[in-house]
């Protein structure tokens, strides 16, 4: 059992409970945020989003049962009062408490169900290299994403793509995408962007982020860029919690050289991780 199977496992077991973050990273052998990053690769949600959804999801099978008191399986769900409970309620599946006792199934809502550990997205990939990277300034379009809304992100680069190329001091003919700004609920900053040699004359709009020098793993991927998502579950769910290594609190990016293809997605690309050494 490796790493997140080991969080996943104690989180489909102790969700009733009041467990945290760092509980789950003790259980796992990770650092908190490699803990955070990877069960949200995995999950496609943060921790707490999950867990609220499997207690609310509890709660909902048994209004469907026919629970004659809100307020006890308010209670039972972690809510102090019927008031926050229904907010919580409606927020996440969009009928309040009283409705899905009243139609007694939950057919017409999104159930969050136990989580398992999806193996036909591990993949066999290179092992990487260690690479010292230097000090650079990124320039380009960024946006905020969850986990939920990340699947934006191609949509973004269709948008910075016309600027690449052209940008006042653009430096080399090399595309980053860089993943910033991250917090415990997994919500992360994305720059698509392109290094450059100052930030005086870039458009007004373009998000600036100075990278600083730091020691990277680099994993290449070179299959079509619609298989990403297998590469990406791979390191952080199987290969970054079995090597041993510390990750560093820092931007991580893919590298899109010149032999990528933007209009086809083939030609490969690198996924630089920094690690504390």
């Amino acid at each position: 059992m490796n790493s997140v199977e080991k969080a996943i496992w104690y989180v489909e077991g102790h969700f009733a409970e009041e467990i945290t973050l760092d509980d789950i990273a003790d259980v796992a052998g990770l650092s908190r945020f490699h803990m955070s990053r990877a069960f949200g690769i995995f999950a496609g949600r943060s921790v707490s989003s999950h867990i609220r959804g499997r207690r609310l999801t509890e709660a909902a099978k048994s209004l469907c049962e026919g629970a004659p008191d809100i307020l006890s399986v308010a209670l039972d769900a972690g809510y102090s009062s019927h008031e926050a409970f229904t907010r919580a309620f409606r927020d996440q599946f969009g009928l309040t408490p009283e409705q899905v006792r009243a139609q007694r199934h939950t057919r017409n809502i999104p159930l969050v169900e136990p989580m398992k550990m999806d193996e036909k997205f591990i993949t066999d990939i290179e092992e990487p290299r260690i690479a010292n990277g230097k000090p650079m300034l990124v320039a380009g379009i960024g946006e905020r994403y969850t986990c939920q809304t990340s699947s934006g992100i191609p949509a973004q680069w269709q948008r910075f793509n016309p600027y690449f190329g052209h940008i006042t001091g653009q430096i080399g003919a090399v595309a980053y995408g860089v993943c910033c700004n991250s917090d415990d609920a997994q919500n992360f900053d994305y720059i698509a962007g392109t290094e450059v040699a100052d930030f005086s004359d870039i458009p007004q709009e373009f998000a600036r982020l100075r990278i600083p020098a730091q020691t990277y793993l680099v994993f290449s991927h070179r299959d079509h860029i619609s298989t990403i998502r297998s590469t990406i579950m791979t390191i952080w769910g199987k290969w970054l919690p079995e090597s041993g290594h510390a990750l560093a609190d820092a931007p991580n990016f893919e590298r899109y050289g010149p032999e990528f293809d933007p209009r086809t997605g083939n030609g490969g690309m690198e996924i630089w991780i920094p690690i504390k050494v």
